[in-house]
C-alpha cells in the first residue's frame, strides 16, 4: 500500500512479476536481437530500425494509445514494464521510448481532430513521434528561459530559434515543441507564455528546419534542431496557446518514470550477468563469485535495485490514479539509476579486463546507464527538487 496524498482515498501498488504476458512477449522480441545485434548498430553508429519495427508491429509502442485510436488503452505502468524488459534482456529503449512519454502530452491537451488525424498512424506505425524538443544549448533545465520563438502570423506560427539533445530527430516523422509564444517580460508568471506545437517534421525539413547529428559516448542518435523561420500550420498548437509548460510538466513525470523503468532494466541485467559469471569464472581453484569481496557489492546493488523498484511501482501507481507524483517519479529516477550505477560498477569489476571486452556487453550497457545520471534531468536538480519542494528548504538555485 502506497501513502496516498490525501486522507480520502488509496492507491494500490502491486508486488511480484505484473503484466506477465507482455513481460513475456517482450522477452521473445528481444531474443530475436541479442548483443551481436546492438554491438554492430553501435559500430555503424545508426539508428536499430529492425528492433523498433519489430516492437511496432507487436503494438508495444502503442501500448498508451487509447483501443479507439488503434492502441491497447493500457496504463503507464504497462509501458514502465515493457522498457524495463527491452533493457533487462540487454537491449537499449531510447530509439523509440519517447513515443511513450510524449504521448500523454498529445492525448490529454491535443483537440479531437488532432487525436484522430496522428493517433491511428502513431498506433500502426506509419508515423512516428519519436522527437522532444525542449532543452536548448544556453538554458538546458531552465526551461522557462528558452529562447525558441513561436510568433502567430495569421494562418501560421513562424518558429525561431535551436534545441538541442534532440533525440532521433532524424528518424521522427512529429515532434513535441515547447517555444516561447510570449515574451518573457510580458508574463505575470515566467511559467506563462510556453506553447507546446505537434510539429510534422516532414513538411518542416529543409523548409526552415534543419538537424545536425551530435556524436555522444553511446549510441543515442541525438541531435541538435534549428529553426529559420519555420512556418508551422496555427493548428500544430496543442491546448491553449502560452500553457504549454504545464502540459510538458504531465509528460516530464511520465519520462522520468519510464526512464526510472529502463534504469531498473540495466540492473537486472547487470545483476545477472554478474552474478552468472561470478559463479562460472573460477581463479585460484575456486569461483570468484565465493569471494565476499566479489559477491557483496553484486549482493548490495541487487538490495538497492529491489528497493528503488517499489518506489518506482508507486510513482507508476499514483500517475494511473492521475494523482500528484513529481515527488515519487523523482525519487524512482534518482534511486533506480543510481541502483543501476552500482550494479553495473559491481558487474565491469566481477568481469576484470573481460567486462572491457566488447562480445561480453557489459562495457556498452556500462556506457549506456551512466547516462541516467544526466539525463533527462540530473541527479542535483532532483536533489534541488526534493529540498525545495518535499522538504521546505530554501530554494537553492
Amino acid at each position: 500500500m502506497y501513502p496516498p496524498t490525501d486522507s480520502t482515498s488509496e492507491v494500490l501498488v502491486s508486488i511480484g512479476e505484473d503484466f506477465p504476458d507482455i513481460r513475456g512477449a517482450v522477452r521473445r522480441i528481444c531474443a530475436a536481437f541479442p548483443g551481436s545485434y546492438w554491438r554492430d548498430v553501435e559500430a555503424r553508429e545508426a539508428y536499430p530500425s529492425e528492433f523498433v519495427k519489430a516492437l511496432t508491429d507487436a503494438g508495444y509502442l502503442a501500448v498508451l494509445i487509447p483501443e479507439s485510436f488503434g492502441g491497447a488503452g493500457l496504463p503507464l505502468r504497462a509501458a514502465s514494464v515493457v522498457l524495463e524488459e527491452i533493457h533487462a534482456s540487454g537491449g537499449n529503449a531510447g530509439a523509440c521510448h519517447a513515443q511513450m512519454y510524449t504521448m500523454g502530452t498529445l492525448l490529454r491537451y491535443g483537440s479531437e481532430a488532432q487525436k484522430m488525424t496522428f493517433l491511428p498512424r502513431i498506433a500502426s506505425g506509419e508515423l512516428r513521434l519519436q522527437a522532444f524538443g525542449v532543452t536548448e544549448p544556453t538554458t538546458g533545465s531552465d526551461t522557462t528561459k528558452l529562447k525558441t520563438q513561436a510568433v502567430r502570423d495569421g494562418d501560421h506560427y513562424v518558429v525561431n530559434g535551436q534545441k538541442v539533445w534532440t533525440s532521433r530527430a532524424l528518424y521522427s516523422d512529429l515532434m513535441l515543441l515547447l517555444a516561447r509564444t510570449t515574451p518573457i517580460d510580458r508574463v505575470a508568471k515566467k511559467t506563462d507564455g510556453l506553447s507546446a506545437f505537434l510539429v510534422d517534421m516532414r513538411e518542416a525539413l529543409n523548409a526552415g528546419m534543419t538537424i545536425r547529428p551530435i556524436k555522444t559516448m553511446v549510441n543515442h542518435n541525438t541531435t541538435e534542431v534549428f529553426f529559420n523561420n519555420l512556418r508551422i500550420p496555427a493548428d500544430s498548437l496543442l491546448g491553449t496557446e502560452g500553457k504549454g509548460f504545464r502540459y510538458i510538466l504531465d509528460g516530464m513525470n511520465a519520462e522520468r518514470i519510464l526512464v526510472a523503468s529502463e534504469s531498473l532494466g540495466d540492473g537486472r541485467w547487470f545483476i545477472r550477468t554478474a552474478a552468472a559469471y561470478a559463479t562460472q569464472r573460477t581463479v585460484f581453484g575456486r569461483p570468484i563469485g565465493q569471494n565476499q569481496g566479489v559477491q557483496f557489492p553484486i549482493a548490495r546493488a541487487y538490495a538497492e535495485l529491489q528497493a528503488a523498484e517499489m518506489v518506482l511501482r508507486g510513482a507508476c501507481a499514483l500517475f494511473d490514479a492521475a494523482r500528484p507524483c513529481g515527488e515519487e517519479a523523482n525519487l524512482a529516477k534518482l534511486l533506480t539509476a543510481e541502483a543501476a550505477w552500482h550494479a553495473g560498477e559491481a558487474c565491469l569489476q566481477t568481469h576484470g579486463g573481460f567486462g572491457y571486452a566488447r562480445e561480453y556487453d557489459v562495457e556498452r550497457k556500462w556506457r549506456e546507464t551512466r547516462l541516467y545520471q544526466i539525463a533527462p534531468i540530473s541527479t542535483n536538480l532532483i536533489l534541488a527538487y526534493l529540498g525545495e519542494h518535499v522538504l521546505g528548504m530554501p530554494r537553492s538555485y
